[in-house]
């Protein structure tokens, strides 16, 4: 028992250690052929411009961004995660109401409840607000 509860571990740190390497790895590749002059470093402007998004820069300093376009798009992540949680959840109601009884339901009513709860927190902070 204790012998699989300690594989589960190594598995893990088995993914980790190749999740850590393959990163390390490809960047400590890319900086040996560098220095080779195997990866080559030809910078142009054509490759410095703005690709596909952006504004065109008129200067060499930042420029103010409006965090609204921010703050609604990340409101709109936080909240969509509610759906992609809540759609398999009714797909298989059936089948996990016989199987659990009404302790799924409560489940799902505790978690729709914290994210309303989150809604109104954003709501009072104004965060929801455009103007």
């Amino acid at each position: 028992m204790l012998d699989d509860y300690l594989r589960q571990y190594g598995v893990i740190s088995l993914f980790l250690a190749v999740a850590v390497a393959v990163p390390a790895g490809m960047l400590l590749m890319s900086w040996a052929l560098s220095l080779v002059k195997i990866r080559p470093h030809n910078p142009s402007p054509v490759k410095k411009s703005i690709y596909e998004c952006g504004f065109e820069t008129l200067s060499g300093r930042w420029s103010k961004f409006n965090f609204r376009y921010y703050a609604i798009a990340l409101d709109f992540v936080i909240f969509d995660v509610e759906v992609v949680f809540l759609f398999p959840w009714a797909a298989a109601f059936g089948i996990l109401s016989i199987q659990f009884g009404l302790s799924v339901l409560w489940a799902m009513l505790i978690f729709l409840g914290v994210l309303a709860l989150g809604w109104i927190y954003a709501w009072r902070k104004g965060s929801l607000q455009w103007s």
